[in-house]
């Protein structure tokens, strides 16, 4: 818990989590050493060691509204679209579809087709005031998914009060469903309809009594907030991102919880004393100095989750690029190219068995959803394309969120949906590029001279009159253009315009802004960072390009040349301007006097004029009547 973040780390460990009544607290103590900060981070799992599977993250003002119960307002009927938009109080309406409309007597509307189902403006009409749960957060560009088939989740049921019957979850195994199904059939006697969930596996009638009494009274609570609230308005909102977390993604291989926050703790210890009050002393308080998340590799995690490329064991490796609606996944060998003798396919097949375990990890930590396409290495034989397609959909089991895996295709792809409910991690934590604005690339120097041309070309037919105009671009930019081939001098020539050009290396590559116009005179005095006989201090950076005796130093992109600084490499010293052209000068190193130091003698200093007269052409030196 931070004071604006709460983050949430599942960890997972083949063999490592107790089941049932073999809960046993040496699990968690047995972690610890006594010395929080020596204690290694859990690493993955073959070996029973804890690995991190799943990442949360929830903002003060920006939590997730899927769960949330609103009273709304029909705002607009689409009969084309077969929905409607509903306003709940939110920037964006929502958006509800015709078969996610109840009845007045609690039954859903019959799906379209085959002349079952109903027009929806003959269900629902503008203005009317509707109960909806939102079943997908806002996404982009578009209102959250609503429903009108209203439920309430426990730990071990879910409620549904428009609903009726008994149902079970399909991930239950078959023997356990019918058992619960039965139990519970003699419990629920009210209205409404009851469905188990995959975590109450070896529940028992008591903790079904318990949660039914819970459900049944956050029901009178919405009901009585519904009556009393003036739509639009939230009537009933789901709990927050811990309590949600160790409800429905924890199931029966539950070993414990460590929260670092002492009221978060007792929130978390309240729910499971009112839902599971087996599992209170599985909760424990880290007070640790050592960061939570940082001792357990989770922060790590956060981190990688940024990242394009994930690196595979055997040194192959993953590339996730992101679309509007999909996601592409790219399987590399990488620097695997297999053990002793073995042949192409046999290293082949063994990266992309690696990756297809990877994949869902991914596909977990970052929270991907909507349509997948990932593109294993071209494999010849079908057994080899089958064994990996069966370790991906058995890697997918440990995955709460629905998904869709489709064969291998012609083209040797694998093609998957995954349901998408909230904005994954990746989302959270960052912003659309300012610069690039999501494209991944930006205009390059080169190109961008060649447009800034253009334009001082139409801005010196535009204006006439200024003799000399001050532009601000990218300082890149400015070297390309004044360069001997970047066409600037003939421009000059032609319109009798001068330009000079300043900027920051903070400036977007794009950046094309006029500064100033007005006569030569003003706008070099403005333009050119130094006057000839100014004593500036500077820090020498590199030796010249063409005599080792020199030296470079930059003050904002402006090169200032330093006769004799290659012996002063990275230190600041006090020098004099001796000459200034439109993109470079030429500097004496001087002494705290004023004084100007002697240079190394002339025998190794031959070729120095015409080397700096090269190093100012490089550098974009001005004209000829500027040198």
């Amino acid at each position: 818990m931070d004071a604006g973040e709460t983050r949430v780390a599942v960890l997972e460990g083949k063999g490592a989590a107790r089941q049932g009544g073999d809960r046993a607290k040496k699990g968690r103590t047995n972690r610890r050493d006594g010395g929080g900060a020596a204690e290694q981070p859990r690493r993955s799992g073959s070996d029973g060691q804890f690995r991190v599977a799943e990442l949360y993250v929830e903002r003060r003002g920006s939590r997730s509204i899927v769960g949330n119960i609103y009273k709304g307002v029909v705002d607009n009927v689409l009969p084309g679209m077969e929905a409607a938009f509903v306003d709940i109080g939110l920037e964006r309406n929502g958006f509800l579809h015709v078969d996610e409309i109840v009845l007045g007597d609690g039954q859903k509307v019959p799906r379209r087709g085959h002349g079952r189902g109903r027009r929806i403006d003959e269900l629902i009409k503008p203005k009317q005031e509707v109960l909806v749960q939102v079943v997908k957060d806002p996404l982009k560009t578009k209102g959250a998914r609503l429903s009108m088939q209203i439920s309430i989740a426990g730990r071990y049921l879910v409620y549904m009060p428009s609903g009726a019957g008994v149902g079970a979850s399909r991930r239950l195994p078959d023997a356990e469903r019918d058992r619960q199904r039965k139990l519970l059939q003699k419990l629920h006697k009210g209205d409404g309809g009851v469905i188990v969930r995959t975590a109450a596996q070896g529940a028992r009638k008591a903790d079904f009594e318990r949660d039914l009494d819970y459900l049944h009274k956050l029901h009178e609570v919405m009901q009585r907030r519904t009556q009393e609230v003036k739509a639009p308005a939230m009537v009933f909102q789901e709990a927050d991102l811990s309590i949600r977390v160790l409800r429905d993604v924890l199931t029966k291989e539950f070993d414990g919880a460590v929260i670092d926050d002492t009221k978060q703790h007792h929130r978390v210890t309240s729910f499971f004393q009112r839902t599971a009050p087996e599992l209170v002393e599985f909760v424990e308080l880290y007070s640790e100095p050592r960061p939570l998340l940082e001792r357990e590799g989770a922060d790590e995690a956060f981190d990688q989750v940024l990242s394009r490329r994930v690196d595979l064991p055997s040194g192959g490796y993953l590339m996730i690029d992101y679309a509007e609606a999909l996601t592409v996944i790219d399987v590399n060998t990488g620097s695997f190219t297999g053990r002793g003798r073995g042949r192409l396919e046999d290293t082949i097949t063994k990266v992309n068995v690696e990756a297809a375990e990877e994949v869902v990890r991914q596909l977990r930590l970052r929270d991907i959803g909507g349509i997948i396409v990932i593109d294993f290495i071209d494999m010849a034989k079908s057994k080899n394309r089958e064994q990996v397609l069966k370790t991906l959909r058995k890697a997918l089991d440990a995955d709460k969120t629905k998904s869709y895996v489709m064969e291998v295709s012609p083209l040797g792809l694998v093609e998957m949906t995954r349901q998408n409910v909230t904005d994954g991690v990746r989302e959270i934590l960052t912003r659309t590029c300012p610069t690039c604005a999501g494209e991944g690339v930006v205009p390059s120097e080169e190109t961008m001279a060649i447009e800034v041309i253009r334009r001082l070309r139409e801005l010196a037919a535009a204006e006439p009159e200024p003799e000399a105009f001050l532009i601000r671009v990218n300082p890149h930019v400015a070297a390309e253009l004044v360069a001997e081939d970047s066409g600037l001098a003939e421009l000059e020539a032609e319109t009798e315009k001068h330009f000079h050009f300043e900027g920051g290396e903070a400036l977007a590559i794009d950046t094309y802004e006029v500064v100033d116009r007005g006569s030569r005179s003003e706008i070099e005095e403005r333009a050119l960072p130094f006057r000839v006989g100014e004593e500036v201090l500077v820090t020498i950076e590199e030796p010249h390009m063409y005599d080792a005796d020199d030296a470079i130093a930059r003050v904002d992109s402006y090169i200032v040349s330093v006769d004799g600084g290659g012996r002063h490499i990275g230190e600041r010293r006090l020098v004099r301007i001796e000459t200034v052209a439109r993109s470079a000068a030429t500097a004496s190193l001087i002494d705290a006097n004023g004084e100007k130091l002697e240079s190394p003698p002339s025998g190794r200093r031959r070729g120095r004029r015409g080397g700096r007269r090269r190093s100012r052409a490089r550098s974009g030196g001005g004209s000829g009547e500027d040198e």
